[in-house]
């Protein structure tokens, strides 16, 4: 019998170490990778190593541990590990701000700390498969991925207009910039900017990324809709509008709509579209080269926002529609975009909302040639979008819209003028940072041999520990071709940060395997992810780039998979005073702070109580105080039983 005396009052910080070290001594959370046991990947987002971690970021890796330990009780040999998504501009901010501290130690100070305080929850993660994507022996494989993508034809440079940050100094893809301003700093307004920059083309993936969301029947829907929009397949048509007095050239517009083609009262180019020059007459000239100035100034969000007044200006040139050699003006105008379609359309103002409203503030025509059921309505006070039958439509005339949109089809492609097309919004990834801390592209310019891989087996190519840009250390970037031999130069862009993400579950399978990413036969045992839980500001950016990345290595023969989550859950957001719990807004609960008071069971019942995990809540003090009154009577129940009534 024991002797160990009994402790009158619960006191979490004495019991909630002592159980931590039991647990990890005997290694309850490691996984075996030759368990007879069907497996389970429990997988939670890894987060940013920002600093204090709170309750907020807590609230999913408790529901990640909390399903964990069910699948071992139930049997399951249960993969749960933990890393960090260490590169990023807001290290390299952190380091200015705190005048100059290297961005590495910053980092690598708040993942120790971030390292305890998880620990200090009792959360159990498989610590020997930690990874660290700052680190060179994970980018070294983030370089290899990038070669491979290099060798199977996805990575490509091109000059292209660019998202430019004005305050971090560096490229954003379209998807970080939110209503015109950039993701991390939303009161700066994005510019945009000619750069040559490195592209992954996951426009070739389109088709299997939207196709393959029906097989994902355990994601949220909400999550679905939000890819099918993003890379927004349609079906149409390409149509070839000769350009009047200019022999053998043409614009090449794409429309959803071509049985809208005999209302096409005047063509729109997007003002960085390589013929403006070439059709503006010199009367117009001055006209458009300012207003093309002008716009290069704006972001596309900007253009395309429906509240604000549509603009442009006449070109003096012409174009033919082929479907009724029609002659029509073409204009220039900044709610068209290069980077979307062709870029250029035809004005079609009569079905049109934003035609319509070009056409009415520039005095244009707009004619009818699809009648709503019932029937043509002469004067137009606002456009009709909808189906119906064709009017002024020379022999189409009299069709209904699905039936005329094949025949209309069917004589383009007759008469060389057109054929059937199918587009996406989505656009090829751009991933070049002109950023320090990041993985560097492992490449070289060689003047004789052009753009040289750096070979694998000279991987990684580390940063150099002096903190600044690429571009601004020559000793870092001069080199040797690897190919000849000759002087080249280093690739000074670092990789955007989503590239490290969209593979690091793989290599929690065999995290110290150092020659290879990962280890395919190992993939292939715990692949797909079973379980896997985080933000749904996520839903675009690192999901799409992870199905991608995943698709692109089972074509290489690497995985067997061709999703890498099976489940996806989306909790909610901790809120304090009415705004999401963080550092910066001043209303965080620190991991710290809460184990040394109440305790970490009661955050973690409470965080599990608080509210349905999917929705976001408040936190409420008094509410976590409750929880630890019941944890008292349950010590108090197990203890002395005779005590509570």
């Amino acid at each position: 019998m024991s002797t160990q005396p009994r402790r009158s009052h619960y006191v979490p910080q004495d019991i909630e170490p002592k159980w931590q070290k039991v647990w990890a001594d005997r290694g309850v959370m490691k996984a075996s990778d030759s368990s007879p046991k069907p497996k389970f990947y429990d997988l939670v987002m890894y987060p940013y190593p920002s600093g204090d971690l709170t309750v907020g970021h807590a609230r999913n890796y408790v529901m990640g541990d909390i399903l964990a330990r069910m699948k071992r009780m139930q049997g399951f040999e249960v993969l749960h590990p933990f890393g960090w998504d260490a590169f990023g501009l807001p290290a390299e901010n952190a380091a200015m701000k705190r005048g100059g501290v290297h961005p590495r130690e910053w980092t690598l100070k708040n993942i120790a700390k971030g390292t305890r305080e998880l620990k200090m929850m009792g959360i159990l993660y498989d610590w020997d498969r930690e990874v660290t994507v700052c680190e060179p022996d994970y980018y070294r494989w983030t370089q290899w991925l990038f070669l491979l993508m290099l060798e199977r034809g996805l990575a490509y440079r091109a000059m292209a207009p660019v998202n430019w940050c004005p305050v971090d100094k560096t490229v954003l893809a379209n998807e970080q910039v939110v209503n015109g301003r950039c993701w991390r700093h939303p009161d700066v307004e994005v510019e945009k900017r000619d750069l040559e920059q490195w592209f992954l083309k996951i426009t070739d993936y389109a088709d299997r990324l939207l196709d393959d969301l029906a097989l994902l029947e355990h994601w949220p829907n909400k999550v679905r809709v939000m890819q099918t929009n993003w890379i927004g397949r349609s079906k149409g048509a390409e149509v070839d509008f000769a350009v009047d007095g200019m022999a053998g050239e043409s614009i090449r517009i794409y429309t959803t709509r071509p049985d809208t083609l005999f209302g096409a009262t005047f063509m729109v180019l997007a003002p960085e579209h390589p013929l403006v020059e070439r059709v503006t007459t010199d009367k117009h000239r001055a006209r458009v080269r300012e207003y093309v100035e002008k716009a290069r100034k704006e972001t596309e969000i900007e253009r395309l926002s429906t509240e604000r007044e549509k603009t442009g200006v006449a070109t003096g040139g012409f174009a033919i529609n082929p479907v009724n050699n029609e002659k029509i003006p073409i204009w220039v105008a900044d709610y068209v975009l290069v980077t979307y379609g062709t870029g250029a359309i035809m004005a079609v103002p009569a079905h049109d909302e934003r035609d319509f409203e070009f056409a009415q503030r520039y005095d244009l025509p707009i004619r009818e040639v699809i009648a709503s059921s019932s029937g043509p309505r002469g004067v137009l006070r606002e456009p009709y979008l909808g189906p119906g039958a064709l009017v002024n439509s020379g022999e189409f005339s009299g069709l209904e819209s699905s039936v005329a949109v094949e025949r209309i089809c069917d004589w383009l492609e007759a008469h060389g003028v057109g054929k059937r097309a199918v587009k996406y919004r989505l656009r090829d990834w751009l991933i070049s940072r002109q950023r320090y801390w990041g993985a560097p592209i492992p490449v070289v310019y060689c003047p004789v041999d052009g753009v040289v891989p750096v070979p694998a087996e000279q991987l990684p190519v580390e940063l150099p520990p002096e903190y600044k840009p690429l571009s601004e250390q020559p000793s870092w970037y001069r080199t040797v071709c690897p190919r000849c031999g000759r002087e080249a130069k280093r690739e000074t862009d670092t990789m955007d940060t989503f590239i490290d993400s969209s593979w690091y579950f793989l290599r929690y399978v065999s995290p110290h395997d150092d020659k290879q990413a990962f280890d395919p036969e190992l993939a292939n045992h715990w692949m797909p992810v079973d379980q896997y839980t985080g933000g749904v500001e996520h839903a675009i950016l690192h999901l799409l780039y992870s199905r991608f990345f995943v698709k692109v290595l089972h074509d290489a023969g690497l995985v067997e998979v061709t999703e890498p989550f099976k489940r996806l859950f989306n909790q909610g957001m901790v809120k304090r005073f009415g705004q999401v719990m963080s550092k910066s807004a001043g209303n965080g609960v620190s991991i710290d702070e809460l184990a040394g008071a109440q305790g970490a069971d009661a955050g973690r019942i409470y965080e599990m109580f608080i509210g349905p995990p999917e929705e976001d809540v408040e936190w409420n003090d008094s509410g976590l105080n409750g929880v630890v009154k019941f944890l008292q009577r349950v010590w108090r129940l197990v203890l002395e039983p005779e005590s509570v009534t």
